[in-house]
């Protein structure tokens, strides 16, 4: 078992071409013994946003803080506290910031990622 605040867990930032102001906090991962799913919690600073992209697994996502917006497939959607989003495999995506303060979201991915 593992009990933590996520503020606890010290984040790292993504450094990752076509980005700008991501931090990842890994809350649950293999490493804690969750054998299929990672849990993450995504920090975008005002004006950030992760790359454009896509990729054989899905997404599951829950805005915690923070404004912005979503685009997938090249339509931009506002995104809010409270709201879920799932993004399935091979679906072109990205957030970005559109607020003064921090955009936050739980984000679970599968740790075993089709080729």
């Amino acid at each position: 078992m593992k009990k933590a605040h996520y503020k606890e867990i010290p984040p790292d930032l993504a450094g990752e071409a076509n980005a700008s102001g991501i931090a990842i906090r890994w809350l649950i991962t293999e490493k804690d013994g969750a054998p299929n799913f990672a849990m993450r919690v995504i920090e975008v600073e005002p004006d950030g946003y992760s790359p454009l992209h896509t990729h054989p697994w899905e997404h599951e996502v829950f805005v915690l803080h923070g404004e912005g917006t979503l685009v997938q497939d090249g339509k931009a959607t506002p995104i809010a506290p409270g709201d879920v989003i799932f993004i399935p495999p091979g679906e072109q995506h990205q957030f970005k910031n559109t607020s003064g303060s921090a955009l936050e979201f739980i984000c679970l991915i599968p740790h075993v990622q089709p080729d």
